[in-house]
């Protein structure tokens, strides 16, 4: 364990693009110091799919002006031309920067579509991109302080890839085999099984963060555990370094070129949520793990004149209840693109194409709720067959999970069964004739195919991660074997997006729109750098990545 106290750079936090610009300062002839306030570093990407939105990275056909119009349209006028300039220029630069300079890799998703398919320029695939699964055994014991993935992205405890998973949950050409390979090479993967349950083939974000710290370990970048950020040195109009607290005293640790905040964001503060997001809003319903991301850096940073923006916005998703897991909630991601289910609000009206983007999702309960105040919570509503066959959030489908193994304090407070849908609307509180007509109307709608409410199913993005085997239109099933079930979904979080603003090189501004020298902010932390928009999967890692990249090359020059 080193002494030192003075570095060239200091980063705050060890999710994605903190040990990205860590690593990339580092090769650029820095010596850099990363301090984590929990146990384990990771942060909330490790938990996450570890999903780059890279256009134009060179992996599939792309052109600037189509990915500048899509992009400009998604961010419409909550970030600046130069910010979004940025990105699409230094992404590129950045992903083969960690593919040719690291033990990180990245592929493409060539059929991942872009969210927000009826805007200009966007595409049907190949602009996200997935990391490469990487052996978490040449971590050594650095393996075990890694924040363990969400259980919610694995399969009884295997890990999988975007790709595998995808092919998986849509019984895709091959699913059987992949499903059979998957499950062999765990329990085979022998002497290890015998050493530890954990799963050492590391995919999503467990892969991105596990290849970043192995770089970093062959580069000797110290990594600080249990050592939270209390307050910026800022001195002679310049940030010249942090006060963190370490083995239970305050330290301050000097940084020769600048500081990059790169934590988490604000969502686990209940007092910031009261003061700053759309009500009603629990930090009990966030879905990153408890009791990180309290906006310890937003604050240091607005202490010293920082200007905040976007402090009104999520990355938004639907969640259920998982009592058991570390972060208390469970993202409904890649199910929505199933067919067989309605999503109600207490009317017991369908208000919302089930398969759109979560981030929509997530803001179409809130909308709902300001209308009819029935959005929050709403209720996904399904039958037998569904049971049997699908999952959703915490609840996997009914062959691996019966209703017997559902734990009984569950029944009745997130998880609802019924031999009725009438006893059903009863028992959720929901109008039970609402809910009939919405039943009705999707049994017709899967006959057609047409869902003249909310076009479900429409585009490549709905049908992504539907069973492609369904005809004619895979996200809409009939619903009418009983009995049926509910469960109730919150409007939850993958972070905040609000923080300091920054410029285009991470540099963070005061309330005149002057950068203050010396300090940089990226990730969930800053205001997002591309505003409200959510483009494709990995939105929000990919700026992380990116901006962390910039902000490392300006530290380098400046």
């Amino acid at each position: 364990m080193t002494n030192q106290q003075e570095f060239d750079v200091i980063v705050v936090g060890s999710g994605g693009g903190a040990l990205l610009s860590a690593v990339r300062a580092a090769d650029l002839g820095l010596s850099v110091l990363v301090i984590e306030k929990s146990d384990q570093y990771g942060g909330t990407t490790a938990t996450s799919g570890g999903v780059l939105w890279i256009p134009l990275n060179g992996q599939m056909p792309d052109d600037y002006d189509s990915a500048y119009a899509y992009l400009t349209a998604a961010v419409g006028d909550t970030s600046s031309d130069a910010k979004v300039r940025a990105y699409l220029e230094s992404g590129p630069e950045m992903v083969r920067y960690v593919n040719e300079k690291t033990a990180l890799r990245y592929e493409v998703c060539a059929e991942y579509p872009d969210y927000y398919q009826e805007m200009p320029g966007a595409k049907p695939g190949g602009r996200s991109m997935q990391p490469v699964p990487f052996d978490g055994a040449r971590l050594g014991d650095e393996l075990f302080k890694l924040r363990e993935t969400h259980p919610g992205t694995q399969l009884m405890g295997i890990n999988m890839s975007v790709v595998e998973a995808n092919t998986m949950a849509t019984k895709g050409p091959g699913w059987l085999w992949v499903t059979i390979r998957t499950f062999a090479r765990y329990y085979l993967d022998l002497p290890w099984r015998f050493k530890t349950k954990r799963d050492r083939r590391l995919c999503l974000g467990n892969s991105l963060i596990g290849s970043l710290r192995f770089t970093m370990l062959e580069r000797n970048i110290p990594l600080w555990l249990n050592c939270p950020l209390e307050s910026l040195v800022h001195e002679n109009g310049r940030v010249q370094g942090v006060v963190a607290r370490r083995d239970g005293k305050p330290v301050t640790l000097r940084a020769r070129r600048g500081v990059i905040l790169a934590a988490g964001g604000f969502e686990r503060n209940q007092e910031m949520r009261d003061q700053y997001l759309p009500q009603p809003s629990r930090q009990e319903w966030s879905s990153t793990p408890r009791l990180n991301n309290t906006g310890d850096t937003i604050r240091a940073a607005q202490a010293i004149g920082a200007k905040l923006g976007n402090m009104n916005q999520t990355w938004g998703v639907p969640s259920v209840p998982s009592p058991a897991s570390p972060q208390g909630q469970q993202p409904v991601f890649s199910e929505r693109g199933l067919g067989g289910f309605i999503v109600v609000n207490k009317q017991g009206k369908r208000f919302l194409n089930e398969a759109l983007s979560y981030d929509r999702f997530q803001l179409a309960m809130y909308e709902d709720h300001v209308r009819n105040g029935g959005g929050i919570p709403a209720f996904t509503v399904f039958d037998a067959t569904f049971r049997k066959d699908c999952p959703h959030g915490t609840i996997l489908p009914g062959v691996i999970m019966p209703d017997a193994k559902i734990p009984k304090e569950w029944w009745g407070d997130f998880v609802f069964k019924d031999d009725t849908l009438e006893g059903l609307a009863r028992q959720i509180g929901v109008d039970a004739a609402g809910l009939a007509e919405s039943v009705k109307k999707n049994n017709e709608y899967a006959k057609t195919g047409v869902d003249p409410d909310f076009a479900r199913g429409d585009t490549v993005h709905d049908r992504y991660w539907a069973n492609k085997a369904v005809k004619p239109n895979p996200c809409l099933v009939a619903i009418g074997k009983g009995p049926y079930y509910a469960i109730k979904l919150w409007p939850s979080d993958t972070g905040t997006k609000g923080g300091p603003v920054i410029t285009e090189n991470a540099q963070v501004v005061n309330e005149a729109g002057e950068t203050i020298p010396g300090l940089y902010c990226i990730g969930n932390n800053s205001a997002a750098a591309l505003g409200r928009s959510y483009a494709g999967a990995g939105s929000t890692i990919g700026p992380g990545l990116v901006f962390g990249f910039r902000a490392a090359n300006h530290l380098a020059k400046s």
